[in-house]
């Protein structure tokens, strides 16, 4: 995960009035915290941070040059969208330090093909982890590559990169491999009754 830098200002009006100022004017509100510090009030540039958590996912770490006040190293820790129309409404930054291991959540991929005729059920979409903040994943992948049905494989399954930790319980199950169902043939012969029914009116 790369490190983005991120010009942001300082916001000294607070409410709801104040945040939608701050929207119109193609800005989110944020809130730095953390290491016992007094919250910090900032205002993020809309398409700058938006191609930040596009190019490295809702965990990015941002070097934010804040207004006045010098560079301060923060993580993505919650972004709250709007539930209709999907902008970004507001965001929670993590004041973090190089070399600081922090928790986050890291988004599970399932690759490759299971056995023929397997269904494959992802239980579990993310995994707690811990990790160096600069060195946190973008995904961690599981492969069932010919797994066969009745296959379970659980977060201890999972190959971590070096240097991240598992928080998740081991036992919590990822994906489960079961039996597809078989295709209902019922529609098609329903259909020829129909047709039937309707070869017979005309005859008559």
């Amino acid at each position: 995960m790369s490190e983005v830098r991120i010009a942001v200002e300082q916001r000294n009006e607070f409410g709801k009035g104040a945040a939608r100022r701050t929207r119109r004017a193609g800005k989110i509100p944020a809130v730095l915290y953390g290491h016992g510090s007094d919250p910090q009030h900032l205002s993020l540039p809309s398409v700058e941070f938006a191609r930040a958590v596009r190019e490295n996912g809702h965990n990015a770490v941002l070097t934010l040059d804040v207004e006045g006040s010098g560079q301060e190293l923060a993580l993505t820790k919650t972004i709250t969208s709007h539930p209709i129309k999907g902008y970004i409404e507001h965001v929670d930054l993590l004041l973090v330090k190089r070399g600081e291991k922090v928790t986050v959540n890291v988004p599970v991929v399932v690759t490759g093909d299971a056995a023929s005729g397997a269904l494959v059920s992802q239980e579990l979409t993310e995994v707690e982890v811990e990790a160096e903040a600069l060195h946190i994943p973008e995904q961690i992948e599981l492969s069932v590559e010919g797994a066969e049905i009745g296959t379970q494989l659980h977060v201890s399954d999972l190959k971590l990169p070096k240097g991240t930790s598992l928080v998740s319980d081991p036992e919590t199950m990822v994906v489960n491999i079961s039996e597809a169902a078989a295709e209902m043939e019922e529609e098609p012969a329903a259909e020829e009754e129909e047709g039937g029914e309707e070869e017979a009116s005309e005859e008559a």
